[in-house]
């Protein structure tokens, strides 16, 4: 009778990405891995051909849980793009290691910056054809302009160089919204 498995392909991703968020992507090693799993190294290479399979199957967990991070706060303003620039500097803010992992890593395992940031949901689409509807003359041209301000804001959250508070970061976005237009 074959033995039964004790350490599962969810349990050891669950472990992963918690390590992940403790201390960063740089730590998450099989050694490492295995000691917050609770097993050897054999089974996450038993369950996963290789580290980089385990790292990308980490990366869609990771950019899941941005995506419903992102989902969990209502919109405060009808201003294109400050609803998705404060909840991604937020989340920098608040997932040092994750945002870190997702938006500045080299691998991204064949996603864009903009498939990242506008999910499953359409986040930055919607913003766009907000900007349109709103009269901008180049929506595009506009996001773009805006993202360059919304990643260096949640970038300098990282170093601890941003210390806005919500309500000035919303108003600082809905400034450069009105200057950038």
């Amino acid at each position: 009778m074959a033995r039964k498995e004790s350490i599962t392909k969810d349990a050891l991703l669950t472990a992963a990405f918690a390590l992940l968020q403790e201390e960063g992507s740089l730590q998450v090693t099989a050694r490492k891995l295995a000691a917050k799993a609770g097993c050897s190294t054999q089974p996450i290479f038993r369950i996963y051909k290789n580290m980089d399979e385990l790292y990308e199957a980490l990366f869609e967990k990771a950019c899941d849980f941005f995506q419903n991070y992102y989902d969990s706060f209502s919109r405060q303003t009808v201003t294109p793009f400050v609803h998705l620039g404060n909840i991604y500097i937020r989340f920098a803010a608040e997932h040092k290691n994750l945002f870190s992992y997702i938006f500045l890593s080299e691998n991204r395992f064949g996603r864009s910056m903009y498939d990242l940031v506008n999910g499953r949901s359409g986040n930055v689409s919607r913003e766009i054809q907000s900007a349109a509807s709103q009269g901008s003359r180049n929506a595009q041209e506009l996001f773009m302009k805006m993202w360059i301000f919304i990643h260096g804001a949640a970038c300098m959250s990282l170093t601890g160089d941003y210390d806005l508070q919500e309500e000035e970061t919303i108003q600082m976005l809905k400034d450069s919204y009105q200057a950038f237009r």
